[in-house]
């Protein structure tokens, strides 16, 4: 019977380090659009610092205890693929955000790791005594690395749009979730097993809200139609070669006029209606087919 639960635990520790790797790969996406647009927008850092200070925390606790190498090999790999998220965010991010996630990144990650470690090798009486520390640091930490996304789930339903929570994200969170719960539960380390449990509920959320809003679209503001020419409507165009003739006949006009009032001023009681008609050539296209 143990030979069969040592078999089981090592084949959940194998699939929970193929899919947490998947995991650590999902969000590519995401920050292949922030390097192409050259922004992160609306884009958030801090589940990635949460992520990359919880995977550190797993594998100190792994140091500690024996028996689990399958968690040091990946939150290794996880460690490193948060660190390189975390410096594309860091290159195109705007100045505000860029120096809260610096001061975070240096709060938690350094300070804070730091003190950690230096507090459970010195503090605790024993070795049982820093196991059982750090893995309930580790089981609080994990909840944080699975409450995180809950800022971008409050922007899905704030703005209607997924474009910042892929899917496959929220789809190997929850099998990462389903195979780490029964590799805890199976080693008896309900550090890791009890965890898990938030992060396959998180991870069904996360899925229903993409679903609703996945073919939300914003309101697009359509431009009025322009008048169309109608048909028979007749196009006038001024000829060029008529200009000089039509300036001469316009001319000749303004000297009538002012001859017309002079001699309405002289003599106006003999003036009674002065009717004046110009004609202006004019060309006519063939109507519009």
């Amino acid at each position: 019977m143990a030979l069969l639960s040592a078999h089981w635990t090592l084949v959940f520790g194998i699939l929970g380090n193929v899919v947490s790797f998947a995991v650590f790969l999902a969000p590519i996406a995401t920050f292949y659009k922030v390097y192409k647009k050259k922004a992160t927008e609306g884009f958030q850092s801090v589940p990635y610092v949460v992520a990359l200070f919880s995977a550190m925390l797993w594998i100190y606790y792994a140091l500690l205890k024996s028996n689990t190498l399958l968690l040091i090999t990946i939150n290794s790999a996880g460690c490193v693929l948060q660190t390189i998220y975390i410096s594309i965010f860091l290159i195109y991010a705007p100045p505000k955000a860029r120096i809260q996630t610096l001061k975070l990144l240096v709060s938690i990650n350094v300070v804070g790791f730091g003190l950690i470690v230096i507090l459970t090798q010195f503090a605790a009486k024993g070795a049982a005594d820093r196991v059982a520390i750090v893995g309930w640091i580790c089981l609080i930490f994990s909840v944080c690395v699975f409450v995180a996304p809950l800022c971008i789930n409050r922007q899905v339903i704030r703005t209607k749009s997924v474009e910042y929570m892929p899917f496959l994200l929220s789809l190997f969170l929850t099998l990462s979730a389903v195979m780490w719960f029964f590799y805890g539960l199976l080693l008896k380390d309900y550090n890791i097993a009890l965890p898990n449990v938030l992060g396959f509920t998180f991870g069904i959320l996360q899925m229903v809200l993409y679903m609703v809003y996945k073919n939300t679209k914003k309101n697009a503001i359509e431009p009025e139609n322009l008048p169309e020419l109608v048909q028979d409507d007749p196009v006038i165009i001024i000829d060029d070669k008529n200009l000089p003739e039509l300036k001469a006949k316009i001319e000749d006009v303004m000297r009538l006029s002012a001859l017309v009032c002079s001699e309405m001023n002289s003599n106006e009681n003999e003036l009674d209606v002065i009717e004046i008609q110009v004609v202006v050539p004019k060309k006519q296209l063939i109507p519009l087919a």
